[in-house]
């Protein structure tokens, strides 16, 4: 699975560097001089860092191939991403990466199936997106009250859902 690690944004100035919306917790490793970065779409890349540089909170990255400001323009909005094996795990055990949790089956407390994890939304606070089927999807914050359990071997995690949820009649 590809996780996205940055956006390329406008471009920066007329020597071909780009802006970069930073979508990892760590960039310094992610846009390392010399690191070959996957794209979507894939016929833009890979691209290689030539040089990265942080300027006014924003990070401008130099790509190898890229030296003109219209080169940089022909990569705005271009996803940057690595593949998800990439990525170790984290110490934590109650700290999950988006794609360990993405197609994990939502069950409630006592077992019955509710749905499945379709997406992780980071607005604030973590939501779940919860896919159930005929019907609309379901936002659960993912916080420890309401999903006190999440087992990856078993590939599920349990909702403790405040009543109106996940009401059938709903």
């Amino acid at each position: 699975m590809q996780l996205v690690v940055g956006r390329i944004g406008r471009p920066h100035g007329v020597r071909g560097e780009v802006t970069v919306e930073v979508r990892t917790d760590e960039p310094g490793e992610r846009f390392a001089p010399g690191t070959r970065l996957a794209t979507d779409p894939a016929s833009r890349g890979p691209l290689t860092v030539r040089h990265a540089r942080w300027h006014k909170g924003i990070l401008l990255l130099s790509l190898d191939g890229v030296d003109g400001r219209e080169a940089a323009e022909a990569l705005r909005d271009t996803m940057l991403v690595i593949d998800s094996a990439e990525i170790p795990p984290s110490d934590d055990p109650d700290e999950f990466h988006d794609h360990q949790l993405i197609g994990l089956a939502v069950v409630n407390p006592e077992g019955e199936r509710l749905g499945e994890v379709t997406d992780v939304l980071h607005h604030g606070q973590d939501l779940l997106v919860v896919k159930r089927p005929g019907r609309d999807d379901a936002y659960v914050p993912f916080v420890k009250a309401l999903v006190p359990d999440v087992d990856l071997a078993a590939g599920r995690l349990v909702v403790s859902a405040p009543p109106g949820l996940f009401d059938l009649d709903a």
